[in-house]
């Protein structure tokens, strides 16, 4: 029993502590600098094999990510990571919508087709219905036969309702091969003034379809995030234990699998991380840890780390558990062991301005993600709401009462019956309306390339190894916001609440 019993002095070495930083403990200290702002390059790694053109993923919550915002981000070259308060089914549904949004060719089995036999009013009703302008028409076998679009059939002055597709079809298709490119399509479209041409194999069948809307929108977003066949980059986040949602996101075509744990330093979800890390393609990234312990027990499975315990926003974790990393300390931390192994770090949570992104990378980041910065913009889900004649979106954490009632409860690995109550670590909350996602991530990476710019730093490799920081006094935090001042009219990059 004797063993049991502490010895002296064994408690008040607890208290002799190193110091932890957060993003307003510190500045990047300026240094000299031949870099423009507007030249830097802030493409970056995600995971070991997902490149990103703008080192900025939008959260797994779900006032956050759904397809929307995954599209919008994809587009905008970032990455957005899916939610996993839905079915198994809704998330294979939600990747597919993300995975396609940007498809130079429509697989056949997404593409709409009319067989000759139909009548033009069903078929005018059917392309209403789905949404489209043109359909190729195809017989039992799918060899195209011509294709019939709006201009055919409207308004019936050459056939009538009854007529069948045949006799309104244009029957001289021009199709391309598997092998086409967007240019090479646009030419043709130019070319025969057309707004469609059909893919087909060599037998003459349809394989599928390019548009004219989607070749401009595949020019109009050169810099979106794309896998090796060209279409959107999709994250997902699934539960420590969730196998199934794991195999079926990975199935659909999910490029980077998060797995999603408040403290993935556990040894149970590390076990089943690494089991999910043998069953998919796609690649795994761990998190959230916030500790160099913790990126050691990972180090030799996962393709990246997440980190962050309890910096965000809605997050009570730290006040209710006692537990957390203060961030910028968590991601040094992190990233001394994740440097060694080539893993990537994403810095998750306690981001409130473009600046704090930049300490992050700096701090050893290779990306940040973000939640409240984003909840806010059309494409995240929810209505804008008013409140005091201004306008707002619901914002909440995982770990609120709301979000563990739709099925969140196990990031927290925490489980509650019917009649028990869910020891939350999360709030719910509004967040003010922000208009377009591309309008923010404008305002946030420009902001981090001015970061660049002051440290010299012309990549995001480069801000790792040269940035420097410097320690900041309550005063120093004070001095760096407006002061002594009224406000009249608000820069689209800062707001006095954030402070």
């Amino acid at each position: 029993m004797a063993n049991d019993v502490p010895q002296s002095g064994t408690f008040s070495e607890k208290l002799r502590v190193p110091e932890a930083l957060t993003f307003d403990d510190v500045l990047l200290r300026p240094m000299e600098s031949r870099v423009e702002p507007d030249d830097a390059d802030v493409a970056t790694h995600v995971s070991k094999n997902v490149k990103l053109e703008i080192p900025i993923l939008s959260a797994a919550m779900d006032t956050v990510t759904e397809s929307d915002l995954a599209i919008a981000m994809a587009r905008e070259g970032g990455l957005g990571v899916l939610h996993r308060n839905m079915t198994v089914e809704e998330t294979a549904d939600e990747v597919a919508r993300v995975k396609q949004a940007h498809e130079l060719v429509i697989r056949r089995e997404n593409v709409v087709t009319a067989n000759p036999e139909q009548t033009v009013s069903d078929v005018d009703k059917m392309m209403g219905r789905e949404g489209v302008s043109g359909a190729p028409v195809v017989d039992t076998d799918d060899t195209v036969l011509g294709i019939i679009s709006a201009t055919d059939i409207r308004p019936y002055l050459e056939v009538g309702e009854s007529d069948a597709v045949s006799e309104a079809m244009t029957d001289e298709v021009i199709t391309a091969s598997e092998d086409v490119t967007a240019r090479e399509a646009l030419e043709l479209m130019y070319d025969y003034k057309i707004e469609r041409v059909p893919i087909v194999d060599e037998q003459s069948r349809l394989v599928g379809l390019v548009t004219m809307q989607g070749v401009l929108e595949r020019r109009e977003h050169e810099y979106a995030a794309r896998d090796e066949s060209g279409r959107l980059r999709a994250g997902v986040a699934v539960g420590p234990f969730e196998i199934d949602r794991a195999t079926a996101a990975d199935e659909a075509g999910a490029d980077v699998l998060f797995i999603d744990c408040a403290h993935a330093h556990n040894l149970n979800v590390i076990d089943s991380a690494r089991e999910i890390k043998s069953l998919v393609d796609a690649d795994v990234v761990v998190g959230n840890i916030g500790t160099r312990e913790a990126a050691q027990e990972i180090a030799d499975f996962a393709d990246g780390m997440k980190v962050g315990i309890g910096p965000g926003s809605i997050c009570t974790t730290r006040v209710v558990s006692g537990a957390g990393m203060p961030q910028i300390t968590a991601v040094s931390e992190v990233a001394d062991v994740a440097s060694k192994h080539g893993i990537p770090v994403i810095a998750d949570g306690g981001i409130r301005y473009s600046g704090d992104a930049i300490k992050a990378i700096a701090a050893g980041a290779d990306a940040v993600m973000l939640g409240s910065y984003f909840a806010g913009t059309d494409e995240a889900p929810g209505r804008v709401i008013t409140m005091n004649g201004k306008r707002y979106k619901q914002y909440r954490g995982m770990g609120s009462v709301g979000a563990m009632k739709s099925g969140g409860g196990d990031r927290y690995l925490k489980d509650a019956d019917e009649e028990d109550e869910f020891v939350p670590e999360g709030v719910e909350a509004a967040t003010p309306y922000k208009g377009t996602l591309a309008s923010e991530l404008h305002q946030l990476v420009g902001g981090m390339k001015s970061g660049m710019g002051y440290v010299g730093a012309e990549t995001v490799p480069e801000v790792k190894a040269a940035a420097r920081f410097v320690r900041v006094s309550a005063a120093g935090q004070t001095e760096g916001h407006p002061h002594d001042v009224m406000i009249t009219d608000e820069a689209p990059n800062y707001s006095p609440q954030n402070e």
